[in-house]
């Protein structure tokens, strides 16, 4: 059977492009059919692989994805990968990289567990955002990360909504709702909890609100979240995973829910990977502080 994977890269940076062509060279010379993407081709460089269109297509058929670069760079490539349920393979050429699997110094490891099949696959909930104005849909979009309504010059006035029931009225920067993979993104620099990724949840988090009860909110996967700018009061901007940006008329209405389809990631056997356990990583990327542990008591 043809296995067929698409590599996706930061062309920006020369590291990258670098580290992109061993990955191509590895995956040809084991056997697999390789893809790039058309917009990426031309800086990689590299015959062996087929040339694809930067769509949602780009995708179908591929047995896995492998992206370098950061969780920015991961965040794009779900956009192509979603729809047709290709599992993502995160390499971290970035600073923090949460959603990455593997570092670079993993990279020929990495590359030879997709070879040999050594990988398992979870699923990450995302969300659906529907944005309503006087009954309009104005946007319909989804997030893996976060779907965040901000101000655009003047503080905002909402008020945020559960499951059909008003919460409170806020004057605040924004309000973030978010998913456990977004826990440690936006919604974390904004006060938020960390949330492992295997807890099913939705997040509501308010940025700078001028109110006694701003707390954050863990709530159902099952709940429907929503924010409604006031009439009569500046509009806003709705940002999902900080890639796509759509403005927020006065008096619009903002509602997530958990998404239909989840963004789906390979997790590798073997190598010293990033992705488990989730303690581990955040101990890794945020320089926690653990000397003395002692671990368990042993009988």
């Amino acid at each position: 059977m043809n296995r067929t994977v698409l590599v996706t890269v930061h062309t920006g940076r020369e590291a990258a492009v670098d580290s992109a062509r061993l990955v191509i060279g590895r995956l040809v010379d084991a056997g697999l059919t390789v893809r790039v993407l058309d917009l990426e081709a031309s800086e990689l460089d590299c015959p062996a692989a087929e040339v694809v269109p930067g769509d949602a297509a780009a995708a179908k058929g591929a047995e896995v994805m492998i992206v370098l670069g950061g969780d920015g760079s991961l965040l794009r490539s779900a956009e192509l990968a979603r729809p047709t349920g290709t599992p993502l393979l995160g390499v971290n050429l970035g600073h923090v990289g949460f959603l990455a699997e593997a570092e670079v110094a993993d990279l020929a490891a990495a590359v030879d567990s997709v070879v040999a099949g050594r990988y398992d696959v979870e699923e990450r909930m995302t969300i659906d955002v529907l944005a309503r104005q006087n009954g309009q849909i104005i946007a319909d979009t989804w997030a893996l990360n976060e779907a965040s309504v901000e101000k655009r010059d003047r503080m905002l006035e909402v008020v945020a909504e559960i499951d059909g029931r008003p919460l409170s009225r806020w004057g605040c920067d924004g309000v973030i709702c978010a998913t456990p993979t977004g826990s440690t993104a936006y919604a974390f620099s904004a006060g938020g909890p960390v949330v492992w990724p295997e807890v099913e949840a939705l997040l509501m988090v308010p940025i700078s609100a001028h109110a006694l009860f701003a707390r954050p909110l863990v709530v159902s996967p099952r709940s429907t979240l929503a924010v409604e700018i006031l009439p009569d009061t500046p509009g806003g901007v709705l940002w999902c995973d900080g890639r796509r940006r759509f403005d927020l008329p006065s008096g619009t209405r903002v509602e997530v829910r958990r998404g239909s389809d989840p963004v789906r990631l390979a997790r590798l056997h073997g190598v010293e990977s990033t992705g488990a356990p989730f303690t581990d990583r955040l101990v890794a990327k945020f320089e926690l502080p653990v000397q003395g542990w002692r671990g368990r008591v042993r009988p």
